[in-house]
């Protein structure tokens, strides 16, 4: 583990955690950019993080004088300031939906995920069991949504991929399981994403370690 004290930084420093969803968003989200970057890999405990960031929290970017510790800020930052491969819409009603979207997923779903990942030591077995049986019928509930686009409500790749496919990924260690044959959509939708060179690119060597049975180019 890389410690955030004395560190040198040159261009865009993103300071991210080992195995963190969020944190996986954004280095997801680099790559498919195609942005070169240097990565620290720290924790939330890391004291020396406390010196840069008042909320302690991660993922966070550096560039020049310029720093950002929230994932939304940080990556509609980068598909802004780096335009290759545009991630958000440029039109203003097509960037509101996908705003909307966001926002429903940090509602929704990454609060659920929080529960049974960040807090899965202390989280008491009911509330975990609901968390679960919330998140499970979400996903089972929308999976029309993904039978007709190859992304996610579209014909191209976009910052939402980049939110959803880290979540998917993640899915077992949450003991979520989905029904295969009512959640075929889903499935093949991962299969795609997590068959991209930036989303195998994108992952620390933990989450390789531990996701490698659903990485289809990695075996």
């Amino acid at each position: 583990m890389s410690s955030v004290e004395n560190t040198q930084v040159q261009g865009i420093t993103l300071y991210s955690h080992a195995d963190d969803f969020r944190s996986h968003w954004i280095r997801f989200l680099l790559a498919e950019k195609q942005i070169k970057y240097q990565l620290i890999i720290t924790d939330h405990e890391d004291e020396d993080l406390a010196d840069l960031n008042p909320y302690n929290q991660l993922p966070m970017l550096i560039e020049q004088n310029l720093k950002l510790f929230s994932p939304n800020v940080i990556a509609e930052y980068l598909d802004d300031r780096y335009r290759q491969n545009k991630l958000y819409a440029d039109a203003p009603i097509a960037r509101a939906e996908q705003r909307q979207y966001i926002w429903r997923f940090e509602q929704d779903w990454f609060k659920l995920a929080d529960q049974m990942l960040r807090h899965n030591d202390t989280l008491d077995p009911q509330q975990k069991q609901k968390a679960q049986k919330e998140l499970r019928n979400t996903l089972i509930s929308l999976t029309p949504l993904f039978q007709h686009f190859p992304f996610f409500m579209s014909e191209s790749f976009s910052i939402l991929d980049c939110m959803l496919a880290p979540i998917f990924l993640r899915l077992q260690s949450m003991g979520i399981e989905l029904p295969s044959q009512h959640c075929r959509a889903i499935f093949l939708y991962c299969h795609r994403i997590f068959s991209r060179p930036s989303f195998i690119k994108s992952m620390t060597a933990q989450e390789k370690n531990s996701y490698n049975e659903l990485i289809p180019k990695m075996k």
